[in-house]
Order: C-alpha cells, then sequence, then structure tokens
C-alpha cells in the first residue's frame, strides 16, 4: 500500500541530494525553470530505487549548456537535437530536457520534436499519468496535471490524454504500457488497452531498435510474463514477434496435448527464479530469457498428428532455433545475443536422452563441448523446461539434472574438462606427421578431439602413437 506521507519524505530527501540541490540554484540563479520528471519521482513515491536523474527546464539545449558547464565535469550533447544536454555533476549523470512535445507523422520511423513553454505542457504530452508528474526545485513542488498520484494509488496505468492521441503520438508507448505493467505491478487501464489493440499495426512505423529496446526492458523486469500476456492478448505481438502468439495451438479433440503458449511462459517463470537463484546479484539475462520465451517456437510449424491420438514436434529445436535467428536480426538484435539463444534453443532438447538412460562419460564430455560457454544458461533453461504436474516425473528428471551436474563436475575436476582440447596442439601434430599446415592438420585434429571426448585423458606419449597408427592407416 502506497504511503503517501513516506513518499513525500522521499521526495524531499531527493530535492536535497547534492547534485539536486547544485541544479536548482544554478538555474534559478540563471532565471530559468528546472524540474525532476517522470521516473525519478514516480519511484520516490513508490519507495523503489532508482538511478536515473531526469530533468525538464524552459531553457533551450545551448542555455542549458551554458548553465551545467562551470558545474560539471562533462557535459554531452548527442541529444541536442531533441532538446537533451547530459552532464556529470557531483559524481552522477544527469540529462536536462527543454519542455517539449514530439510525436510521429504517421508515415516515418522517427518523431519530430517541437519545443513547449510550460511544465504543464510538457507533462501531458507524457506516456502514463505515473510518468508525468514532476517535482519543481528548488522550491520542492509536485506538479500532477492528469492524476498521477491517484492512479499510483490505484495501481493503475492510464494515458495522461486519449489513449489514441497518445499512442497515435509514439505507437511505441504501447510495448510501454506492457513494461510498465510488469516492473510496477500495475493494472492497464481498459481503455488503455482498447486502444492498443486497435492501434497495434501502427507500431510498423517504429524502427526495430526502438522495438527491440523495448522488448528487452520488459524481459528484465521481474515479472515480463505480466506484460508479454498483455501483448499477445491485444494483438501488438503479433505485429513484431509473431512466432509467440502463434505458440497457442488449436488442440485437436482426439490429439490432446499440452498448451505450447502457457508452457513457454511457465518456462519463463522457471527460468527467472533458477537465475535469481543461483546469481542473486548479477543483472537480468535477457539472452537465457529470450531463449527461455522462444524455445519451443519452432512447434508450431513441426506439429504432427499422429494416429492414435499422439502428437509430436520433430526436429522443432533445430527449426526453433533458425526461426529465432531470423527473428531477433529483424529486430536488430546484436550478434552475440543472438548466437547464444540460437544455440540455446538448438541443445534445449539434448539432455532428456541423459533422463531416460545414465550417459557415459563421453556423452557428458560432448554435452558439455556443444555447449561451450552457454552451459550455465542451458542447465538453467534445462531444469526450467521441466512444467509437467505429475510430481513424479518432475522428481526424475530434477534428479537426472542433479546427476549430470555432479558428473561434469566430478569429470571437470579430473580432466580440466573445461579446456576440452586434444592433448596434442597443431604444432606438435605437424611435427610428428612432416606436414605443413593445412586441411589435413584440422582431421588429425578432430581424431585427437574424438579420442578425448571418448576417453578422457591418455596422456601425450599415447596420444602421438594412436595419431601415428591413424596417420598410417590413412596412407
Amino acid at each position: 500500500m502506497l504511503n503517501m506521507a513516506d513518499g513525500v519524505q522521499r521526495l524531499g530527501a531527493l530535492a536535497e541530494s547534492p547534485v539536486v540541490a547544485t541544479l536548482g540554484r544554478a538555474f534559478a540563479d540563471a532565471g530559468r525553470e528546472l524540474a525532476i520528471v517522470g521516473g525519478p519521482v514516480r519511484d520516490a513515491l513508490l519507495g523503489r530505487t532508482t538511478n536515473d536523474l531526469d530533468f525538464t527546464t524552459d531553457a533551450r539545449p545551448d542555455d542549458i549548456l551554458e548553465i551545467v558547464t562551470p558545474i560539471s565535469s562533462a557535459q554531452w550533447d548527442v541529444g541536442r537535437d531533441f532538446g537533451t544536454i547530459g552532464a556529470r555533476i557531483a559524481g552522477e549523470q544527469v540529462e536536462i530536457t527543454t519542455y517539449r512535445a514530439d510525436s510521429y507523422d504517421g508515415v516515418t520511423r522517427k518523431p519530430t520534436v517541437e519545443f513547449g513553454d510550460t511544465l504543464e505542457g510538457d507533462l501531458v504530452r507524457r506516456d502514463f499519468t505515473v510518468n508525468a508528474m514532476a517535482l519543481r526545485v528548488p522550491g520542492r513542488t509536485l506538479v500532477d496535471p492528469t492524476g498521477g498520484v491517484e492512479d499510483l494509488l490505484a495501481h493503475r496505468l492510464r494515458t495522461p490524454t486519449d489513449p489514441r492521441v497518445s499512442f497515435g503520438d509514439d505507437p511505441l508507448r504501447m510495448l510501454r504500457a506492457a513494461r510498465f505493467s510488469a516492473q510496477l505491478g500495475f493494472e492497464v487501464d481498459p481503455a488503455t488497452t482498447e486502444a492498443i489493440g486497435e492501434l497495434r499495426e501502427t507500431l510498423s512505423i517504429v524502427s526495430p531498435e526502438r522495438i527491440q529496446g523495448e522488448l528487452s526492458r520488459l524481459l528484465k523486469s521481474d515479472d515480463p510474463v505480466r506484460g508479454i500476456s498483455l501483448l499477445v492478448e491485444t494483438g501488438i505481438m503479433d505485429v513484431f514477434l509473431p512466432e509467440i502468439p502463434a505458440l497457442r495451438l488449436e488442440v485437436d479433440e482426439h490429439h490432446h496435448h499440452k498448451d505450447v503458449y502457457e508452457h513457454s511462459l511457465t518456462v519463463l517463470r522457471q527460468a527467472i527464479e533458477l537465475e535469481e537463484a543461483r546469481y542473486p546479484d548479477a543483472a537480468p539475462d535477457v539472452p537465457l530469457r529470450l531463449a527461455a520465451l522462444l524455445h519451443d517456437i519452432g512447434k508450431p510449424s513441426t506439429r504432427k498428428l499422429e494416429p492414435g491420438g499422439g502428437v509430436t514436434f520433430h526436429h522443432h529445436d533445430i527449426r526453433g532455433a533458425r526461426m529465432a535467428k531470423k527473428r531477433l536480426q529483424a529486430l536488430r538484435f546484436d550478434s552475440d545475443t543472438i548466437g547464444v539463444v540460437s544455440r540455446l534453443i538448438e541443445l534445449h532438447l539434448r539432455f532428456f536422452g541423459y533422463a531416460e538412460g545414465a550417459w557415459t562419460d563421453s556423452a557428458v564430455r560432448r554435452y558439455v563441448r556443444d555447449a561451450g560457454a552457454e552451459l550455465e544458461r542451458l542447465h538453467i533453461l534445462t531444469r526450467a523446461d521441466v512444467t509437467t504436474r505429475n510430481k513424479r516425473k518432475a522428481a526424475r528428471l530434477a534428479g537426472a539434472y542433479d546427476d549430470i551436474e555432479r558428473r561434469i563436475g566430478e569429470l571437470a575436476a579430473q580432466e580440466e574438462l573445461d579446456a576440452m582440447r586434444p592433448e596434442l596442439d597443431g604444432n606438435r601434430i605437424q611435427e610428428l606427421l612432416g606436414i605443413g599446415p593445412g586441411r589435413e592438420v584440422g582431421e588429425a585434429y578432430r581424431f585427437l578431439l574424438d579420442i578425448r571426448l571418448d576417453e578422457g585423458l591418455i596422456g601425450p606419449a599415447e596420444a602421438e602413437r594412436r595419431l601415428t597408427e591413424w596417420w598410417a592407416a590413412r596412407a
């Protein structure tokens, strides 16, 4: 429950912080208005920790730069075209933006910017009422022209103006509704939800980079499933990530199978729980969470209804990895993220063969080799992929994975498993066989690697003997 008295006290403490006090005095001395705006005000009232300080002012960019230069250790103006000047003041990074009203023209992908003259006018054009509050400094006056405090108390997300107008100004706000709902645990106002469904196609004018950024922020929240559900229910997910709503497979009356969409959301929740339990102080793992959400997207296109009521999804792991790579490329994710996600999806079924019967040491080594640097993420994803309600089956699978992790640890301690290299390097192979660099060195290396995987460490002398025998047999 929101305690307004505590919230007001936190706002006062925010206004007294060194950076705010310094900026407030500087702008007042220059005869300019200044206010803390948006997220910092909202989070202070909610008792949430905030790391960013955003300010708004009636000063134009050149004037902002002139005011902050004497009181800052660094300045940057990469956002000048949008009215934003950044600076480092009292050891903190801040952004100060001229009052503005930006919107799309409905054709291009970039917003147009017009500077405004009043704080109230600037606030009304913002995305949601809970983000449309400001604290004037140094005077400490809370400005809330659209009922943001009431919506905070009601745990409600609502646009300051008609949602059709607000989303028309910037369609990305429809995705922000899902993100803030997930971050804050708020319900989206019915009229706002309805407008998202009506205007979902307008998201097509927004650049893939901005959509990707908003999706990543959603996945970093404590409960991204809440936001994902809103995006699917309103139909806007179909516009930029249609593979997710496609998971809601129709259930044939004779071929019953698990709801793949709900299963995927459960896997995402469980992956986050495991991630936070194993690495409580780490930043949210977006590639892991993407892999959890997308791990079964190959199922709809590989579904086959078998005689007798069975359903199969043969090779959906391979198909899904390719689909994920293509979709993430379209959303302009970086190559490292794309590689991690597609690899995890490709490997996510590998463990289940182990559960049917204990693997040999060779199989465990190959599992580790194939996972490579993503072994820890694969551990989490594989465990999270168990969503059965059958307690006996769940316990069996959990026990099997406990066993494989134990064996990986034991083998790693015995054999330096992380290195996973043959005992002879390329130079020694060339020297021993009397050959130069080329394809044959690679073939010899793979021969030795297979021995390493199948038998573990055999010693350099034995490796040399096996290699020379192999080479003689080839000749």
